[in-house]
């Protein structure tokens, strides 16, 4: 273990920082890919836990490559003056709806229905002498009918041949989504290529969310080191894990509960006195990968977001291809 290494655990559980408001962050290390160039797409839903309520849905298409340093907003990202870094861009959409999503009218004391849609810019720096990996993120989008839940929702159920939504005419109105993210971690303890523990923490806010978080992660199996460059060490060994991220999170703001920032004529939201300031969320899941090839299935839980809400548990898989 590193020397440093109690006092960085004990430092991650004393000092929170700021945690995602949306639900989906590749840029974390139990989901690295060993490549500066390379795409991945994830689906996430509350169906893989049978479930369809709160945070139901999120979609996720990503692109990373050298040139993307170049794209106009990655001039806005703060990077570290060493490391190997790569960038990339995604393009992400979320939905939420309140439990009797077949209701036509409010259901008051439930989630609001709500979607978001952003495009993230964004880098992750490695560096393996300090065995820490740091990211951050620009998200600028949309919240509201504008961002297609609506279809989105209704679609799905006519695939599946399930009930149709019925109160997506009450969702959170149209406002700007604009988040500006940081994660930092740092590995406290590593077995070879067989088991990591890194400490993880977060600042993020805007005007979709400002939440702390802090929490640890650990990966367990056969991988390359997270916290490495391993460009150069191509494997046609098959490599595999699994993860466990447990975090507790100090909420802010949250717009897909509260309503936007600027727009304040949403028909139904949730009072800032009924946010549960304090929530703790675990990860859980299993990656494979294949010489160029990257599967994961994965689920997680949350505790309750607000007074008259429940534990909510989600799935989701993913699959990229390293180029």
């Amino acid at each position: 273990m590193r020397s440093h290494g109690f006092y960085s655990l004990l430092l991650f559980f004393l000092v929170p920082t700021v945690v995602f408001s949306q639900a989906i962050d590749n840029t974390v290390s139990f989901r690295n890919i060993n490549s500066d160039h390379y795409v991945r797409v994830k689906y996430e839903n509350d169906f893989f836990t049978k479930t369809d309520r709160d945070y139901t849905q999120g979609i996720y298409l990503e692109w990373v490559r050298p040139g993307l340093h170049k794209f106009p907003l990655a001039a806005l990202l703060w990077r570290p003056r060493t490391g190997f870094i790569t960038y990339g861009l995604a393009l992400e959409h979320n939905a939420y709806t309140p439990n009797h999503y077949e209701y036509p009218g409010i259901q008051y004391g439930d989630r609001p229905f709500a979607g978001v849609l952003l495009l993230k810019t964004f880098l992750i720096a490695k560096n393996s002498v300090r065995g820490e990996r740091i990211s951050t993120q620009l998200s600028t989008g949309i919240i509201g009918p504008v961002a297609g839940a609506k279809g989105m929702q209704e679609g799905i159920h006519r695939w599946l041949n399930d009930i149709q939504p019925q109160g997506l005419g009450n969702q959170v109105h149209n406002d700007l989504a604009l988040n500006y993210q940081v994660n930092y971690e740092r590995q406290l303890y590593s077995a070879g290529t067989h088991f990591s523990l890194a400490g993880y923490g977060s600042a993020r806010a805007g005007t979709l969310s400002d939440k702390l978080n802090t929490g640890l992660t650990t990966m367990l199996g056969n991988f390359y080191s997270p916290f490495s460059d391993n460009r150069g060490a191509a494997s046609r060994k098959l490599h595999y894990y699994l993860y466990d991220q447990l975090s507790v999170n100090l909420v802010g703001y949250d717009a897909t509960l509260q309503g936007g920032v600027f727009n304040h004529s949403s028909p139904y939201t949730i009072a800032a006195g009924d946010i549960n300031r304090l929530t703790v969320q675990n990860r859980y899941g299993i990656t494979i990968v294949f010489k160029h090839l990257y599967l994961e299935y994965y689920q997680s839980g949350i505790t309750q977001e607000f007074h008259t809400s429940v534990y909510h548990r989600t799935g989701g898989i993913q699959a990229g291809f390293g180029f």
